[in-house]
């Protein structure tokens, strides 16, 4: 709290069919120079929906303060879906916000190739939701990344014909 404090959301949603997971982060700065960052992973799988909303907000009065937003979605089919809600408000001087959202489709392409070196389509379809994730699971403790990637597994197991 106060002048050149730090907050971070790192968050990671996987909506499976029939499932909408609504998920979203705040970052309202309240000092000068203040900085904040977001990370938010979605992985939509069948009829799967995810949805990010987000708010930044940094008051008029405010100096110097800085927030980074990444959001990014990775679709395993083409019925699954994805939304972003970026809600940001910058006023004052000398203040930085940069935001980027990006949305993915594992490849009917990118599996043929990983079977040809010998995977299965499950193991293809795992290795491509990992690699996705895996920049973000990294800066989680080891036990918590460990479980998390067992957790996206579990959820996986029976989404790929």
């Amino acid at each position: 709290k106060g002048r050149k404090a730090r907050g971070e959301v790192l968050s990671i949603a996987l909506a499976n069919n029939g499932q909408h997971q609504d998920t979203g982060a705040k970052m309202i700065h309240a000092a000068d120079e203040t900085t904040s960052n977001i990370i938010s992973k979605s992985i939509s799988v069948g009829t799967g929906r995810a949805t990010y909303r987000g708010l930044v907000h940094v008051p008029k009065h405010l100096k110097n303060c800085k927030n980074n937003t990444e959001c990014d979605a990775l679709l395993i089919n083409s019925t699954s879906r994805t939304d972003t809600y970026p809600a940001i408000t910058v006023r004052g001087t000398g203040n930085s916000v940069q935001h980027e959202a990006s949305v993915s489709q594992v490849s009917a392409e990118q599996i043929f190739y990983m079977q040809q070196r010998g995977l299965s389509k499950a193991q293809a379809m795992s290795l491509s939701v990992n690699g996705f994730v895996n920049d973000l699971v990294r800066q989680f403790p080891m036990e918590y990344s460990v479980e998390l990637k067992r957790l996206i597994e579990l959820e996986m197991e029976g989404s790929v014909g």
